[in-house]
């Protein structure tokens, strides 16, 4: 395990659940609460475990941030876009806090765990009334704690090292599926990526502590289990504790009925992951395999360790081994330097692999990475044509495949009632592709049959049999 690693004792976490017993017995605490998402799953899956604490200090939610008595603003960073969205959102409660003096404002999450961030929130953001990083997220308790206490700002984050911490409540946000952290952090040190100077390095959960977690949430209910990590394929090796394809067998062994797990990382897809995929009834038939660039010189000024060819290779052999799976990818134009002919290279890439979608994004310098002292900025007018380019090739590839799934029968997850249609459902087949259906709402958090008939907007409609 890292060095800089701390595992969180037991008597840290009662510690805090003293804490939360605390808040709920002080008189001037939060009655309800609102938390802001920005992010990836990992931040969703941290929503879920602030919500959880924020009920143990006696809390429960409220519908929108204007009638909370507590707003979490839970935000990313990995592109400047994001950082600005979240500011932007906590300026605008600025305005709502003037008719609400009593309303507690907080920030936590991957924008607090940036180098200066504390002391911009403390000097430009004086109406925040608390704040705190990732890596000491567990501490909220204490934190409320001190702040109703003692009237005084809590501006805290643990920049000298990283945590793992089991036994934090939490709040699923779906009765059918649920999210569990497997690893934090990241090696990889992309030249574009700020994730490891917020998330810290790479640190696995103890296999036991993942296996029991799941086998809970089957007991409940839960009929799919997505596994996050940075880089999920890395997961153990940092402990020795057990192989990412070994953690998948063990799963599938324990009865879990549906599996997802995000992201891959291309250089670290093994043939014995490969196998895995293809042996394992449990795992959906997707993967999310980041490219982000079709060009080998673009490639390695990102750090990214692999080449197109060696990329391709590893599609092959996956669609050798499981022909229904489905692929998708993250894109990055306009990084720096990216020629019309390295910019054709990752057009050709799609063409070639024909991904079920692709997240596509312009290049976005992060303070203290690499890529932002890079020479050969692209100017937004052509960065613009690139992505739109990307973008509406993906979308008739997309297109083509779904296409290509009409008449097929696949097993949906449904998920609730679309937001289109009161008479119509929706849920995620394998692929993770979104089918709508008319059925009754009592097939909510089941798996059910369905079969393919139209397209819709990267969407499949379908029927189920006896509608």
């Amino acid at each position: 395990m890292h060095k800089d690693v701390v595992i969180i004792p037991r008597s840290d976490l009662e510690t805090q659940k003293d804490y939360a017993l605390q808040v709920r017995a002080m008189p001037n605490r939060p009655h309800t609460y609102h938390i802001v998402t920005f992010g990836c799953q990992m931040n969703a899956h941290d929503s879920e475990n602030l919500a959880g604490m924020m009920e143990d200090m006696g809390m429960t939610a409220a519908l929108t941030r204007e009638e909370a008595d507590l707003v979490l603003f839970n935000t990313c960073c990995i592109r400047a876009g994001a950082e600005r969205k979240a500011l932007g959102n906590i300026i605008w409660l600025k305005e709502i806090k003037k008719d609400r003096p009593d309303m507690l404002v907080g920030i936590c999450g991957c924008m607090m765990q940036q180098e200066g961030m504390a002391a911009k929130v403390l000097k430009d953001y004086p109406f925040v009334d608390f704040a705190f990083g990732t890596g000491n997220m567990y501490c909220l308790p204490e934190y409320l704690h001190r702040l109703l206490d003692t009237g005084t700002r809590q501006i805290r984050v643990a920049l000298e090292e990283s945590t793992l911490v089991e036994g934090l409540p939490v709040v699923r946000s779906d009765a059918a599926k649920a999210y569990i952290n497997i690893m934090y952090g990241c090696n990889n040190f992309c030249s574009y990526c700020i994730v490891p100077y917020v998330r810290g390095r790479e640190r696995s959960r103890a296999a036991r502590d993942i296996l029991a977690e799941a086998e809970s949430l089957q007991a409940e209910g839960i009929r799919e289990i997505m596994l996050l990590g940075q880089n999920v394929n890395s997961y153990g090796s940092d402990t020795g504790d057990m192989s990412f394809p070994q953690l998948l067998r063990a799963l599938e062994d324990a009865g879990i009925p549906r599996i997802r797990f995000m992201t891959s990382h291309p250089k670290d897809l093994s043939d014995e992951l490969i196998v895995e995929i293809a042996r394992n009834k449990a795992l959906c038939p997707h993967l999310h395999l980041p490219v982000q660039s079709g060009s080998n010189r673009i490639l390695k000024e990102m750090n990214r360790r692999y080449t197109v060819e060696h990329y391709l290779e590893k599609v092959q052999k996956l669609r050798a081994a499981k022909p229904d799976i489905g692929l998708t990818t993250d894109i990055i134009t306009a990084f720096p330097g990216e020629t019309e002919e390295e910019f054709g290279e990752t057009m050709a890439l799609l063409e070639t692999v024909r991904f079920d979608s692709a997240f596509t994004f312009i290049f976005s310098p992060r303070e203290g990475t690499r890529a932002a002292g890079l020479p050969g900025h692209i100017d937004e007018v052509t960065a613009s044509r690139r992505i739109g380019r990307l973008i509406r090739l993906q979308e008739s590839i997309t297109e083509d495949i779904l296409k290509s799934l009409v008449g097929q029968t696949l097993d949906v997850l449904v998920e609730g009632v679309s937001r289109r249609s009161s008479r119509q459902l929706t849920g995620k087949c394998g692929r993770s592709i979104s089918v709508n259906f008319r059925g009754d709402a009592s097939l909510i958090g089941r798996i059910v049959p369905v079969t393919i008939t139209d397209t819709g907007s990267n969407t499949l409609r379908g029927t189920i049999e006896g509608e």
